[in-house]
């Protein structure tokens, strides 16, 4: 991939390197520095069992107090003690804990490290005290030994070694930074550079990201640093968006492109007839928390089609941001800007939709902004002092405004949207026993 990319361009120009990704991925290591399984990513929702475990010994109130989280399916004290009970023999091999973008840094320098924004989003590591917990990680059965020092995104951390920077064609001892979170390094590509701005980002998870100047933790959602000094981001991460609709349209549309099915669902009036979804179909993170919720549709009749279905859950996920919003409103946040980014930020009716559940417009950024890819880059030269923070520029390509029409109508049925989980949500747990 590294190859691919620099191919054409003149790589003895290169003066600095970074790498962003998802986060809190949890990747086991041997002593050596091997992983010892598969990753387990942010969305994973084995460990409901732990997760109870924990809350009932160290409650919500007093994680949320050391770190600014609460237990859920993010953070990895819940699936570290899945491991130990289910997969003992790794458990006992473990040497190390890392992030995805920590590992491929690891690789690329054989430095260990955790960036700050896997330490914070753990759920294990006190950002005021800046210490690990000591408490969860006794129960865990853990050292502070297998955590890193913990880093900043734009410090470096080490050089890519000789033999990888063969391999690569890339310019040995080339100085490599700690990272960033990929949402968090979207977050700066997209022009987010002051408090109330806000960004939504339509990947295969959905994130909102919002801007403040002090750690201010609202329970509902997370809490991240930016990847500007001073400030901070409050991090709605929602389990699933993109990978929604590419479940749908493998399953059900397989050979059908994105475009086409916006464009058949363009054709159906907002609210696709009576159809709601609830877009839980990997449980929830934030902001209910509830990895135990399911994908549900709610009004399905003989006369709906695969494109009512398609523009449902597109407003699913509009319906789903709102509550973001809803939540930081009742709080006293005041959104002053959206931002749309990622791969489902060029779906031009997925953006009208949401502009009419927000009743605010989105600002689409230039095609030439590469999201994380971009935002890790100009951290990079940060480092190394080609610029400065200031001195990023991001150009914003189009804006979507509100329908006017269709805003009445999302009023009504994002208030059914939320009563739809209310009265659902203590029947979801049972369906977990109805497995055949």
């Amino acid at each position: 991939m590294v190859q691919e990319v620099l191919k054409g361009h003149n790589t003895r120009s290169l003066r600095a390197m970074g790498v962003a990704g998802m986060v809190p991925t949890l990747v086991l290591h041997n002593a050596t520095g091997k992983p010892l399984r598969p990753s387990l990513q942010q969305n994973d929702a084995r460990a409901v069992r732990e997760i109870q475990e924990l809350r009932e010994l160290f409650s919500d109130t007093w994680l949320f107090a050391k770190t600014g989280a609460i237990w859920n399916q993010q953070v990895v004290a819940p699936k570290i003690l899945w491991i130990r009970r289910h997969e003992p023999e790794i458990f006992a091999k473990t040497a190390w804990f890392s992030g995805s973008y920590e590992h491929l840094t690891f690789r690329l320098t054989g430095e260990r490290y955790q960036e700050i924004n896997w330490a914070l989003e753990s759920g294990l590591w006190d950002p005021i005290a800046e210490a690990w917990l000591s408490e969860v990680l006794e129960y865990l059965g853990l050292e502070e030994t297998v955590f890193a020092p913990v880093r900043r995104p734009w410090e470096i951390v080490g050089e890519v070694s000789p033999q990888i920077a063969r391999s690569l064609g890339v310019p040995a001892r080339l100085p490599v930074i700690a990272g960033s979170a990929d949402h968090i390094a979207a977050a700066l590509a997209s022009g987010l550079r002051k408090p109330g701005d806000a960004v939504i980002k339509l990947g295969g998870a959905g994130d909102f990201l919002y801007v403040l100047d002090s750690f201010a933790p609202v329970p509902e959602l997370f809490i991240d640093f930016y990847d500007v000094p001073g400030l901070f981001i409050i991090n709605g991460c929602m389990a699933t968006t993109g990978n929604l609709l590419r479940w749908f349209k493998d399953r059900f549309r397989p050979g059908c492109s994105f475009a086409q099915l916006d464009e058949e669902a363009e054709a159906i009036p907002p609210g696709a007839q009576g159809l709601v979804v609830l877009p839980y179909f990997l449980g929830e993170k934030t902001p209910i928390h509830d990895p135990q919720a399911r994908g549900t549709l709610v009004g399905l009749t003989l006369a709906h089609t695969s494109a009512h279905v398609w523009r449902a859950l597109l407003e699913a996920v509009a319906y789903a941001f709102r509550h973001h919003v809803e939540v930081l409103e009742e709080r006293g946040y005041r959104i002053e800007r959206f931002f749309v980014v990622d791969g489902g930020a060029k779906s031009r009716l997925w953006r009208k939709i949401i502009a009419s559940v927000l009743e605010r417009p989105l600002e689409t950024v230039s095609e030439g902004n590469l999201g994380s890819a971009y935002g890790v880059a100009f951290l990079a030269g940060v480092a190394v002092g080609f610029w400065e923070f200031n001195d990023l520029q991001v150009r914003v390509k189009e804006v979507t405004d509100p329908d006017p029409g269709w805003i009445g109508i999302y009023r009504q049925l994002y208030e059914i949207y939320r009563q739809v989980y209310q009265r659902l949500k203590d029947l979801y747990p049972r369906l977990g026993g109805a497995h055949a």
